[in-house]
């Protein structure tokens, strides 16, 4: 298991890619080297000394032998509003790696991925395992519009291969949700396993889509955390085995055991 550190973080790189997906680059010491795909970090930003509570966000991909962590965000509200006012220089303090993430099971040939909106970001570093392991792999997209795909040309260029995307505006991909897709992946091929993370409607509608298959799903539960290391308890996800929490022991949960 990874040990939780708490480090100072410089922001190297906060860019818009859309009206509301900005990019930040920070780079810190040795999180980055202890973290396994699917893990978060807690951040706490300059300027916001009035609010104690960290913020979590995925990695979504590491440069710079693991010293910058790469992390997609999406403008919500008024924390993530004032990030984006974050300059190169800035320093944030950053506490990880945290968290239980995804795995690279041995008997592994083929698994699908399925990504909704900015979920793309918290499953790149499994795909990046997964080829690592000599494991194929269909991903799905699914977007509001394809302005929002973001996170296409990063996993095209891993796969070498298109991805199968979905908008729900039709302006690529198929028009509609992405679990129309995923339905008609998983009756024309063949999965060891499938990995989701999205909107939680979303990631309900994949788990029960791939459950009456047969098959063993794998999603990210990211609900709001506060404290990040279980003791608040803000983040409970209800399971078969009772209350867990989405920061510590989560945020990836075998779908078969989530009470939704």
């Amino acid at each position: 298991m990874s040990t939780v550190l708490e480090k100072p973080g410089i922001v190297r790189q906060n860019i818009a890619l859309t009206d509301t997906l900005w990019l930040m680059k920070v780079e810190v010491e040795e999180i980055g080297v202890q973290l396994q795909p699917g893990q978060f970090v807690h951040v706490q930003l300059p300027g916001m000394e009035g609010h104690i509570l960290r913020r979590p966000f995925s990695v979504y991909y590491t440069e710079d032998n693991n010293k910058v962590l790469a992390i997609l965000y999406q403008v919500v509200g008024y924390g993530s509003a004032h990030m984006t006012t974050l300059n190169p220089g800035a320093v944030v303090s950053v506490m990880g790696p945290i968290g239980q993430g995804w795995s690279v099971p041995s008997n592994a040939s083929k698994v699908l991925l399925v990504a909704g909106g900015v979920g793309g970001a918290p499953l790149y570093l499994h795909a990046e395992a997964l080829k690592a392991a000599h494991v194929d792999m269909d991903v799905v997209l699914g977007a509001q519009t394809e302005k929002a795909l973001v996170v296409e040309d990063r996993y095209k260029t891993l796969l070498g291969k298109d991805l199968l995307i979905a908008t729900d505006d039709g302006s690529k991909g198929r028009k509609g949700f992405c679990t129309e897709v995923v339905k008609d992946c998983i009756q024309a091929q063949n999965y060891d396993y499938v990995y989701c993370c999205g909107p939680e409607p979303m990631m309900r509608i994949v788990s029960e889509l791939c459950l009456e298959a047969g098959l063993p799903t794998f999603i990210s539960l990211e609900k709001r955390m506060a404290c990040g290391i279980g003791a608040c308890l803000s983040c409970i996800v209800e399971t078969k085995q009772g209350r867990k929490r989405s920061c510590v022991d989560g945020p990836v949960f075998d779908a078969a055991e989530v009470i939704w």
